[in-house]
């Protein structure tokens, strides 16, 4: 009897670490399935491809605040800083900030789309750091740090466009919003480029193991020697690195910066790191569960959509899911360390 009890809680222990290990996987495979039988049309390549660049803009975000969760900080910010660093790329690719309603292309003779993509992330880069030496130095919590960040990156915003959009982008940079390699959008491609580097980063160099150190136990981590300052201040440049590079390919494919751009991002980034089962108090989860987490979450929405639910029912259901995905995790683990 005590040997048939001992193998179903031993059976129990591993279904509950096939679900800890892929658990956002068969979600996501079984979110498919239901909306593929809902509609059909769900799963044509045109569809596909929008999902994928749907993904592809909040998917860069979310693989930035990986980094930062995995040291168990938090960016509130993101969607704000996106909508500045968008519209610093759309001042530097038109020249200034005159005809900003124009979309005559003849009338986007600025210094270019390379240059307008490195004030992006270089904006976005610089933001994050300031924000991480705040947290740092100054010893105030990211969650109020970035929170302030939040509104003063939109007011920056709003005072650079006067409130109003500047469009009307040369070909060159609207490609990378809206062209294609092969079948695949461009958009895409720079996502699974930056999530296969952001793996390689966490997973196989000294520095990823620093970052999981961090999160897992800062003051160990600062008696083995550690400078966890310069990572924590480092995360928040990464994540402000790939919001600049987000505003950038979000203004290319919109052919528009807007001082709007990027609101509601911050629960969306966050769920999809979350759900890919990155902890929120740090140390634990991958780049790969973050991928999976963003596909889910676009996925999701896509078939809400397709299913004509109104966005208002979207934020709840995406809301609903980030906090049960959280209990779930932790009740799993809690199993799995048993």
């Amino acid at each position: 009897m005590s040997t048939t009890v001992a193998n179903q809680e031993r059976s129990g222990v591993d279904f509950a670490r096939i679900l800890v290990s892929f658990g956002p996987l068969i979600f996501l495979a079984a979110l498919i399935v239901v909306f593929t039988v809902m509609n059909p049309n769900f799963i044509d390549p045109i569809n596909i491809f929008n999902i994928m660049r749907q993904i592809s803009i909040t998917g860069l975000i979310a693989l930035g605040m990986t980094f930062v969760i995995l040291t168990a900080g938090i960016d509130l910010s993101v969607g704000s800083l996106l909508a500045f660093c968008g519209m610093v790329a759309a001042v530097v690719a038109k020249g200034g900030a005159a005809n900003t309603l124009s979309l005559d292309p003849s009338q986007a003779a600025g210094y270019g789309w390379f240059a307008a993509m490195m004030a992006a992330v270089l904006v976005g880069a610089l933001c994050g750091g300031v924000q991480g030496l705040a947290i740092t130095r100054l010893k105030v919590p990211p969650f109020v740090v970035t929170l302030g960040g939040l509104t003063i990156f939109r007011g920056l915003t709003l005072t650079i466009s006067n409130g109003g959009p500047i469009s009307g982008f040369d070909a060159s940079m609207r490609w990378f919003g809206t062209g294609l390699i092969g079948p695949v959008p461009v958009p895409a491609v720079i996502f699974i480029i930056a999530a296969i580097l952001c793996h390689i980063v966490l997973r196989y160099t000294r520095y990823g193991r620093a970052v999981y150190a961090v999160g897992g136990n800062a003051e160990a981590a600062r008696l083995s020697g550690l400078r966890v300052n310069r990572i924590l201040i480092s995360v928040y440049v990464i994540v402000g690195f790939f919001s600049g590079l987000a505003a950038f390919v979000l203004s290319a494919r919109l052919n528009s910066a807007e001082a709007v751009a990027g609101m509601g991002y911050e629960l969306t980034v966050i769920s999809a790191v979350v759900i890919g089962g990155t902890s929120l108090f740090g140390g634990v989860g991958s780049i790969t569960g973050t991928v999976v987490g963003a596909a889910l979450i676009g996925v999701l929405q896509n078939g809400l959509q397709f299913n004509n639910v109104s966005s208002y029912t979207q934020s709840i259901v995406i809301g609903l899911i980030l906090v049960i995905a959280v209990a779930f995790d932790r009740w799993l683990k809690s199993r799995v360390r048993r």
